[in-house]
C-alpha cells in the first residue's frame, strides 16, 4: 500500500507532551484534517476509562499506541459521575482528568464524547436514573427539567475539561456533541442547545456529531462537522453525507470491529481479515477513523445497559463478552503477527474488540499493527508485556446468609401504603435507587390471583417459599394460603435499563403501579433497597453467618476466600454449578453471572486482589452451588 501524504511525516514532532506552542488545533476546513497546520489523519481507538481498573489505564493506552493508533476516544458517563442529584464523583475509576493526562503522557491525542447521552450499552445510555422521577420530564429534549439538569452537570464537568484542551496545552483535540441523536431526533432545538452549552463553558476545540449515515441528516448541526458510524465500508456509504457536507474531511467516529452480546444470545464475532481490509481502505482514501472498541473492558457492578426490541435483554458483564482461545490458537498455542510467530497467546476479545478485557492481544491487534507499520513513517513503540494471569485453588463457600437474615443490615426501609418504583423511593437524598434489587413486603390474609407489573423480573415468596416469577410479560401468580395471614414478598431486579431508542423514557424499575389479588389492591408495604453498595458489605461483616447447607433454594449471600499468594495476578472466575447472581471481591462488584451464557467467566483484575486471603461474596438469586473455580483464560 502506498503511504498517504498525511502519514509521510514523523508524528513525533506533534505529540501531546512535546508540542509547546498551541496556535492552531484540529481543523476541518478542507477535505482533510490539519493539526497545527499539518495534514493529519486520525487513527482512533475507543477505551472507556470507567470500564477499566484505574491501575490498568496506562497499560491499555500504551498498547493502543504500540498498535499504531494516535488518538484515544472515550465517552463520559453522566450517571456514574452524578449518582445522586448534585453529588459528583470524579475519583478512582472515574478520574477523567487523570485518564486524559495519562493518554497525553503515552503520546495520544484525545477525542472526548461527553454526552449527556452516550448510549455505550450502559444503563439508560449514561443518563442518571433520577431523571425518571418526574414522569413529565422528556429525556434528550429542551424540556426545562432536562436542560436544568444538563446545565448543572455541564457546569461541573466542562470546568474539568477546559484545561485539558489542545489550546491550553492538553491532548483533547475534538469534542463530540451528544451521541447519535439522528436516531432519536424528537426536538430540533436540542442539538443546537448542547452546542451552545459547550461553547459558552469554554470548549474551543473542533466540535463533532456522530450518527449512522442514514440518520446523520437528522442528527447533524449546521456548522459542526458531521461524522458517521458504520459496520462495513461499501460504495455509496457517504451519499447522505456528501449531500449536506462537502469539502470536509471524512471521519468514521465508530467503525464497529465487533458487537455487544446480551444474555441468552450467541457470541458475536467479526472476522479479523475483514477488519484489516476495511481499515486499509480507510487509509487508502485518507479517511480518519475510530475503532469501536479497541478495548471494551468490563461492565463492573450494575452498570450494564439493555436492549428491548420486543424482549428485554440485559447486556452481559464483559463489554461485551469474554471469549475462548481461537480454534487456531488451540491448535498452535500462538498468535500469528508481525515478527511471526509471536510467543504470546492470542484471544478473541470482549466486544470482539482489538484488545481483550484483560488487556491481551488478538489477531485483529497484530493485523492492524502490521498494517500501520507499513504506512507510518516512524517506527512503532515496542509491544508492552502482557499482564500475567494465574489459576488459584478452587474454593467452596464456607458460610452463607439468606437474604431474609440480612434485612437488618440494610438501610432503613420505606413504609408506604402503595408500592413505589425504584427511582422514586425517598432515599439517597431524594435521588431514589439506581441499581440492584428492591424487596417489597406486605401481609395478605387471603389467596387468589396476584397481579403486578414489574421491571424487570421478580421472585414472589410467601414468607421464605418461592411461589412464582413475574416479569417479561408474566403479570400473574396464583397465591394459595392457609387461614393465617402470610408475609408476601416480591424481590424485583433491575437487569439494566435500555440504552438506546425512545424506550429510555419509560425505563422505571421495580413494581410499576398497584399490586392486586383478585383485583383488590394490596396496601401497607415495607420496601427495602437492596442496592449492595460498599457500605452494606461493611455492615455485613458484623453479621452471624451460618454454615452452608448441602443445598439451599432462594436468594442468599455466600462467603468464600480466594488465596492469591504473595503476588496476586489477573484471573477469571468460573461458577459451573451456580445459577444467577453477582460476585463481590474485596468489596468490588465484578458484575453478573448467569448460566444461560454466552459469558461463562468473570474477570478479576489482579490489581483488586490482596496478597494472601481475599474475600469473595456471591449473591446467588436461586440456588446454592458447590465450587468456585478460577482459570487463566476467559471462556464462553
Amino acid at each position: 500500500m502506498s503511504t498517504p501524504s498525511c502519514l509521510r511525516f514523523n508524528w513525533s514532532h506533534l505529540t501531546p507532551l512535546e508540542l509547546k506552542v498551541r496556535a492552531v488545533g484540529l481543523q476541518a476546513k478542507s477535505p482533510h484534517f490539519t493539526l497545527e497546520g499539518h495534514k493529519f489523519l486520525i487513527f482512533g481507538g475507543s477505551i472507556h476509562y470507567f470500564r477499566v481498573p484505574q491501575e490498568y489505564w496506562r497499560d491499555r493506552l500504551l498498547k493502543l499506541r504500540a498498535c499504531g493508533f494516535n488518538t484515544v476516544t472515550t465517552y463520559v458517563p453522566w450517571n456514574l459521575h452524578e449518582p445522586q442529584r448534585g453529588t459528583f464523583d470524579f475519583s478512582g475509576n472515574l478520574d477523567l482528568e487523570t485518564f486524559v493526562l495519562t493518554a497525553a503522557e503515552v503520546g495520544l491525542w484525545v477525542i472526548l464524547r461527553p454526552g449527556p447521552y452516550i448510549c455505550s450499552e450502559i444503563d439508560l445510555g449514561g443518563l442518571p436514573s433520577w431523571l425518571l422521577q418526574d414522569p413529565k420530564l422528556r429525556l434528550r429534549t429542551t424540556h426545562k427539567g432536562f436542560k436544568d439538569a444538563v446545565d448543572k452537570y455541564f457546569d461541573h464537568l466542562i470546568a474539568r475539561v477546559v484545561p485539558l484542551q489542545y489550546h491550553q496545552g492538553g491532548p483533547i483535540i475534538a469534542v463530540q456533541v451528544e451521541n447519535e441523536y439522528g436516531a432519536f431526533a424528537v426536538d430540533k432545538e436540542y442539538m443546537p442547545y448542547l452546542q451552545k452549552a459547550l461553547l459558552k463553558r469554554g470548549i474551543v476545540e473542533l466540535l463533532l456529531t456522530s450518527d449512522t449515515e442514514k440518520d446523520m441528516p437528522k442528527g447533524r448541526i449546521k456548522g459542526v462537522l458531521a461524522t458517521i458510524n458504520l459496520n462495513s465500508f461499501w460504495k455509496g456509504i457517504f451519499t447522505h453525507l456528501y449531500k449536506v457536507q462537502r469539502n470536509k474531511p471524512i471521519m468514521i467516529m465508530e467503525y464497529w470491529v465487533g458487537w455487544f452480546d446480551t444474555w441468552g444470545d450467541i457470541h458475536k464475532v467479526k472476522n479479523a481479515n475483514d477488519v484489516e481490509k476495511t481499515v486499509s481502505e480507510f487509509i487508502k482514501f485518507e479517511i480518519s477513523f475510530n475503532v469501536y472498541m479497541f478495548h471494551g473492558g468490563t461492565n463492573f457492578g450494575f452498570i450494564n445497559g439493555a436492549t428491548d426490541f420486543g424482549i428485554h435483554k440485559g447486556v452481559v458483564t464483559s463489554y461485551v463478552v469474554l471469549a475462548n482461545l481461537m480454534l487456531s490458537v488451540l491448535k498452535r498455542g500462538l498468535c500469528w503477527g508481525p515478527g511471526w510467530p509471536v510467543t504470546v497467546p492470542c484471544y478473541l476479545a470482549d466486544y470482539d474488540a482489538v484488545l481483550t478485557e484483560a488487556g491481551d492481544y488478538t489477531e485483529k491487534y497484530f493485523k492492524l499493527r502490521k498494517l500501520f507499520e507499513s504506512v507510518l513513517a516512524s517506527p512503532l513503540p515496542p509491544l508492552p508485556v502482557l499482564t500475567p494471569k494465574a489459576v488459584y485453588p478452587s474454593m467452596s463457600p464456607s458460610l452463607y446468609l439468606p437474604l431474609w437474615d440480612v434485612l437488618q443490615y440494610l438501610n432503613e426501609p420505606v413504609i408506604t401504603d402503595q408500592p413505589v418504583n425504584m427511582e422514586n423511593l425517598p432515599i439517597n437524598n431524594g435521588s431514589g435507587q439506581s441499581y440492584g434489587f428492591v424487596l417489597y413486603e406486605t401481609y395478605i390474609c387471603s389467596g387468589g390471583l396476584l397481579n403486578a407489573k414489574v421491571h424487570d423480573i421478580a421472585q414472589v415468596f410467601l414468607n421464605e417459599t418461592l411461589i412464582g416469577i413475574l416479569g417479561y410479560g408474566y403479570e400473574n401468580v396464583n397465591v394459595s394460603i392457609d387461614e393465617e395471614c402470610q408475609l408476601l414478598r416480591i424481590l424485583v431486579e433491575n437487569q439494566g435499563r435500555v440504552n438506546f431508542s425512545w424506550k429510555i423514557q419509560s425505563e422505571r424499575k421495580g413494581l410499576i403501579g398497584s399490586v392486586t389479588i383478585d383485583d383488590i389492591p394490596l396496601e401497607g408495604f415495607i420496601i427495602y433497597s437492596v442496592d449492595m453498595k460498599v457500605s452494606f458489605f461493611e455492615r455485613l461483616r458484623s453479621a452471624t453467618w451460618r454454615p452452608v447447607p448441602a443445598s439451599y433454594l432462594g436468594p442468599a449471600f455466600y462467603l468464600s476466600t480466594l488465596k492469591a499468594g504473595s503476588s496476586p495476578k489477573d484471573t477469571f472466575l468460573r461458577l459451573l454449578d451456580w445459577n444467577y447472581g453477582f460476585v463481590f471481591i474485596n468489596g468490588h462488584n465484578l458484575g453478573r453471572y448467569w448460566y444461560i451464557g454466552p459469558q461463562e467467566t468473570l474477570y478479576i483484575p489482579g490489581a483488586w486482589l490482596h496478597p494472601g486471603d481475599n474475600e469473595i461474596i456471591l449473591f446467588e438469586r436461586s440456588k446454592s452451588g458447590s465450587y468456585i473455580q478460577t482459570t487463566n483464560v476467559p471462556m464462553l
